[in-house]
């Protein structure tokens, strides 16, 4: 019964939600990144900010989507190693139920001891946006929350 009110509550109260995961593939020497948003924000956002209308689950939107989500995470997600400023490489996304996953990497990424990260995705789209954050390094994970407008966050290995 008790879930059943908790759904009925989050029909009429939705949470807006992403989870970046930020990982250091030491063997690769490359930080690998992931960005999980509920796809219909992601739409919602690209179609705001680039003035479009795109369906993600269309194949025939595919080329586009690529084209304008690797660019609008490349504007709201700024990650820097050691004091330098990382360049993230779109790599693609997929659909996996509601959510959208965006994939990213920067190559010749050596040790790591300190990241910085800049995540505002979706926030011009909620007030209530929060954004979790995870970095792996060295089989290390620390994670943080941050809540719109709240978008900075550090983390020391």
């Amino acid at each position: 019964m008790l879930q059943l009110i908790i759904s009925f509550l989050l029909l009429f109260h939705p949470f807006y939600v992403s989870v970046t995961e930020i990982k250091h593939n030491n063997k690769s020497k490359s930080i690998e990144v992931s960005c999980r948003m509920f796809f219909d924000d992601v739409e919602s956002a690209l179609n705001k900010q680039y003035k479009v209308k795109l369906d993600i689950n269309k194949t025939s939107d595919k080329k586009l989507v690529d084209q304008y989500l690797g660019d609008y995470v490349k504007k709201h997600l700024e990650i820097v190693a050691d004091g330098k400023l990382l360049n993230l490489s779109y790599v693609g996304f997929e659909i996996q139920e509601d959510a959208a996953w965006a994939y990213l990497e920067v190559k010749g990424v050596g040790h790591v001891n300190k990241i910085r990260v800049q995540d505002n995705l979706l926030y011009e789209l909620h007030a209530e946006q929060i954004n979790m954050i995870h970095v792996i390094i060295g089989g290390n994970r620390k994670s943080t929350k941050l809540d719109n407008p709240e978008d900075r966050a550090s983390f020391v290995f």
